[in-house]
C-alpha cells in the first residue's frame, strides 16, 4: 500500500511499513498518472520540474533505446545523460524509478546527503514507486493433513513478482498468503491463478518435519510440492519414500536425504541457488558491479545465459555446481528459525518464508554448571576474525567487586521471576528465532501472535514514531536521561514524538501500554507480581490489550511480563531473564536505544548492546526479533569495526571492516563509499578497507553505521570528528 501527498515543493511517499520517501523539486507540479514504467511498481505519479532531489542512494540509469546501463559514480562525479529515453533506478527505502525522455544530469551533493536529477528545461517525468514490505494477499485454509500443507506451500510462491534471478531481490518476492486452520483445503482462485508451474517438483514424505524444513526451498524455487503418498512416480530402483527434487522437462531426479539430514540438503541447495541467482541477476536491468561476480567466470558460467534461461534450465545448471566450489564465498545466512513441526504451527510459515528464513526442528539440552556465565564471557571476549558484530572487541568495566552478583542490583527486596534457560542446538545463521517450547539462550523467543500483530501495525497508517520513556525508580535516572537524549537527537532527523514520564502508578502505566505507542522504554523494577509502580505492581496479564508496538522492559526478571505483552498485542521487545546489575542495565539500555532508532532490528540491536557487558546473556528478545522500529537512513543497518594499523597522527593507517545485513531484506547489496572502491557487496559479506586518517574521517562522515572502536560503540558521524583534523 503506497500513499502520497504534496507539501509545497515536496512529494511525500509512505508505505504500509511507515517507510518514507521525500522528493523535492523546484516549482514542483505533481499529478496522478496511469503511465506505465518498465519496472515493477505499485504506484506512479507525474512530476513536472527542472530539478528533483532524492535522499542519498545508489543510482543506475538505463537507456531504453540503446540498452545501455550507467552508474552514478560513488566518488561524486556527475552522470550526464544525452538525449534519449531513460529509466533511472534510485535505491531508496521505498524503491523509486524515474522514466523520462530527454537529457539529464545526475549528481550527489557535496555532503553526499542527496541525489540531484536536473534537466535543461522543465520536464515531465513519471515517478514509479514500489514498497519493499508487502502485506499478504489472501488466505489459504488448510486441514490437518500433510498433503494439504504441501499444496499450501506450493501456492506460497504466488507472491513472487518475477521468475528470473531478480527474485533474489527482496522487493520482487512479496509476502506469501496467510494460512489458517479449517476443515478442508480452500485456495482462492486468484492465488491459484498466480501460482507458477515451472516443472520443478519437490516430493517429500507425508510428515510435518520434512514439509516445514523444505518449505523455504520450495518457496524460493517456486516448486510444486507433493507428498510421496500422493501417487508420485519415482525412477526405477529409487526409494519411493525418499525426498527428491525433480526437474520434469529434463527427466532429472535428485535424491535428498531423509530427516534429519534433509535439513543439511535443503540448506545447501537454497544457499547455493540463492547466491548464484544474486550473481546471475547482474546481467539483467537491475544489475550492479558486485565484488562476488567474478566467481561465475571461475565456474565457467555465463550470467547472461543464466539470466534468460527458464527456471528449470537455470536450476539444472546450478545443480551441477559442486557445493564445495562456492561454500567459502557464500554470505552467512541471515536467519534461521526453529519451529515445532505441528499442525498448530502451520500459520507461521508465510511469515518465515517472507523473511526467507531457514526452518529447522528444535533441539535443546540443559546448561551445565556455570555454562551460562561462561558463554556470556566467551561472547564478550571473542577475538577478531568473524563478522564485525560478533568479533566485537568491546571492553567493559566490571561492577565493584569481582563476583557474578557484584555491584548494585536493579532488583528490589521482592521476589524476581526465575526462568529455566536451556541450550539450543543451533545450525547456521546470523540470527536465530525460536517457535517452540523452552527458553533458549542466543535466540529470540517468538510466538504466532507476534507475526499477526506485526501485520496489524503495518495496516495502521502513522505519520510519526511515538516513543514513551518511563522512569519508575529515581535511582535509575542516569539511564533515563541518556536514552531520552538519544531519542531527542534522533527526532531531529526522523519524525519522533517523545514522551517522558516518571513514577507512574499502575493505572497510568497500564494506559501507556494500552495507548498507541510505537515503543515503550520502561526503566525500573519487576517482581513476580509484575512491573513495579509507586502503588504496587502491574501484571501485564491484566491489560485488555497492549498497543505498544515494541518495548524494552529494562528491569530484573521481566521475561514473562514481556511474553505476555506479545500475546496481548505487541510485536517484539527486549527483556531480562534474571537479576541484572544497575550499571550494566544503563549500558545496555543506552546502546540499545541508539541502535533501535537508527533502524536496527530488535534482535540485532540487543545482540550488539549486550556485548557491552560481561553478563550479556541476562538479556533477551521476545516476539518477532526481525522487526524494526524505524527505517535506517541507509536502509540496511551497518556495523563497522575500526582498528588502528600504524602510529597515530595524520599519516596513520586504519582498517575499517563493514558488515551490512538485515533479516528483512536478504539479497540486497551495499556500496561502501571510499575513493578507491568500485564494487558493491552482497549484504552478509564483509568488506575491508585500509584508509588514511583523512580518508577515514570522510568515509565515517558519509556513512550511517555503528562503529566498534577502542573498546566501545560509537555512531559513525560522531566518530568522524575525532579524525577530521
Amino acid at each position: 500500500m503506497i500513499e502520497w501527498a504534496v507539501d509545497g515543493d515536496t512529494l511525500h511517499v509512505t508505505d504500509a511499513d511507515n517507510a518514507e520517501l521525500a522528493v523535492t523539486g523546484d516549482d514542483l507540479d505533481v499529478s496522478s498518472s496511469d503511465s506505465d514504467v518498465s519496472r515493477p511498481v505499485d504506484e506512479t505519479v507525474a512530476l513536472t520540474t527542472d530539478e528533483l532531489r532524492f535522499p542519498h542512494a545508489v543510482v543506475y540509469a538505463f537507456s531504453l533505446g540503446r540498452e545501455e546501463q550507467y552508474e552514478l559514480d560513488p566518488s561524486g562525479e556527475p552522470l550526464a545523460l544525452s538525449s534519449g529515453e531513460y529509466v533511472v533506478d534510485i535505491d531508496t527505502e521505498i524503491k523509486a524509478y524515474l522514466q523520462f525522455t530527454g537529457e539529464a544530469t545526475i549528481e550527489k551533493t557535496d555532503d553526499y546527503e542527496e541525489v540531484v536529477v536536473s534537466f535543461p528545461d522543465r520536464t515531465r517525468v513519471v515517478l514509479g514507486v514500489r514498497c519493499r514490505h508487502e502485506l499478504p494477499a489472501g488466505t489459504i485454509t488448510v486441514p490437518d493433513s500433510p498433503s494439504a500443507i504441501a499444496e499450501a506451500i506450493t501456492h506460497m510462491a504466488a507472491s513472487h513478482k518475477t521468475t528470473r534471478p531478480d527474485r533474489s531481490y527482496p522487493t520482487l518476492r512479496g509476502h506469501p498468503s496467510l494460512i489458517e486452520h479449517g476443515e478442508r483445503l480452500e485456495i482462492p482462485d486468484c492465488i491459484r491463478a498466480d501460482t507458477p508451474d515451472h516443472g520443478i517438483e519437490l516430493i517429500l514424505p507425508p510428515d510435518y518435519e520434512s514439509l516445514f524444513v523444505a518449505a523455504p526451498l520450495a518457496y524460493y524455487l517456486q516448486a510444486t510440492v507433493r507428498t510421496t503418498d500422493a501417487g508420485s512416480d519415482s525412477r526405477p530402483g529409487a526409494d519411493p519414500d525418499r525426498p527428491r527434487l525433480r526437474l520434469r522437462d529434463h527427466g532429472r531426479e535428485e535424491e535428498l536425504s531423509p530427516m534429519p539430514a534433509l535439513e543439511r540438503d535443503v540448506e545447501r541447495l537454497l544457499r547455493k541457488t540463492f547466491f548464484l541467482d544474486c550473481l546471475a541477476r547482474n546481467a539483467g536491468p537491475h544489475g550492479t558491479t558486485l565484488s562476488e561476480s567474478s566467481l561465475l567466470a571461475a565456474l565457467g558460467l555465463d550470467a547472461s545465459v543464466l539470466y534468460h534461461a527458464s527456471p528449470q534450465d537455470r536450476l539444472a545448471t546450478y545443480l551441477d555446481v559442486p557445493y564445495a566450489a562456492i561454500k567459502h564465498r557464500l554470505p552467512e545466512w541471515h536467519l534461521s528459525t526453529y519451529v515445532s513441526p505441528t499442525y498448530d504451527s502451520v500459520e507461521t510459515l508465510p511469515f518465515l518464508l517472507d523473511r526467507l528464513s531457514m526452518i529447522y526442528t528444535p533441539q535443546t539440552s540443559e546448561l551445565e554448571g556455570q555454562e551460562l556465565v561462561e558463554r556470556s564471557l566467551e561472547d564478550f571476549y571473542r577475538g577478531n576474525g568473524g563478522p564485525a558484530e560478533f568479533a566485537s572487541g568491546i571492553q567493559v568495566t566490571p561492577a565493584i567487586g569481582s563476583g557474578r552478583d557484584s555491584g548494585r542490583s536493579r532488583a528490589t527486596t521482592g521476589q524476581v521471576a526465575s526462568v529455566d534457560i536451556v541450550k539450543p542446538e543451533l545450525r547456521s545463521g546470523r540470527t536465530h528465532g525460536w517457535l517452540a517450547d523452552g527458553v533458549p539462550i542466543d535466540v529470540f523467543k517468538s510466538t504466532p501472535a507476534a507475526y499477526h500483530n506485526r501485520l496489524e501495525f503495518l495496516e495502521q497508517a502513522s505519520d510519526s514514531t511515538s516513543i514513551c520513556v518511563v522512569l519508575n525508580d529515581p535511582e535509575m535516572a542516569g539511564e533515563h536521561d541518556d536514552v531520552a537524549e538519544i531519542y531527542r537527537q534522533r527526532s531531529e532527523e526522523l519524525t519522533i514524538d517523545l514522551t517522558v514520564a516518571e513514577s507512574l502508578e499502575t493505572a497510568a502505566l497500564a494506559r501507556v501500554l494500552e495507548d498507541d505507542n510505537d515503543f515503550v522504554h520502561y526503566i525500573g523494577h519487576c517482581e513476580t507480581g509484575g512491573l513495579c509502580c509507586p502503588d504496587g505492581t502491574l501484571a501485564t496479564s491484566s491489560l485488555d490489550r497492549c498497543n505498544a508496538q515494541t518495548f524494552f522492559l529494562n528491569a530484573c526478571g521481566s521475561f514473562y511480563e514481556g511474553m505476555t505483552l506479545i500475546e496481548k498485542g505487541s510485536v517484539a521487545g527486549a527483556v531480562t531473564v534474571t537479576k541484572v546489575l544497575n550499571d550494566h542495565a544503563v549500558k545496555v539500555g543506552s546502546t540499545f536505544a541508539k541502535l533501535l532508532v537508527h533502524g536496527f532490528s530488535i534482535e540485532r540491536a540487543m545482540v550488539l548492546a549486550r556485548r557491552r557487558i560481561m553478563m550479556g546473556k541476562d538479556y533477551a528478545v521476545v516476539g518477532d526479533g526481525t522487526h524494526s522500529l524505524t527505517q535506517a537512513e541507509s536502509r540496511n543497518p551497518t556495523t563497522a569495526r575500526l582498528e588502528e594499523l600504524g602510529e597515530g597522527g595524520s599519516d596513520g593507517q586504519y582498517l575499517l571492516s563493514l558488515d551490512c545485513y538485515s533479516t528483512r531484506v536478504t539479497g540486497s547489496y551495499y556500496f561502501p563509499h571510499t575513493e578507491t572502491n568500485d564494487y558493491a557487496y552482497l549484504c552478509g559479506n564483509e568488506s575491508n578497507f585500509t584508509l588514511t586518517e583523512s580518508e577515514l574521517a570522510t568515509m565515517l562522515a558519509e556513512t550511517e553505521a555503528s562503529v566498534i572502536y577502542d573498546g566501545d560503540i560509537y555512531w559513525s558521524k560522531e566518530l568522524s570528528k575525532r579524525f577530521d583534523r
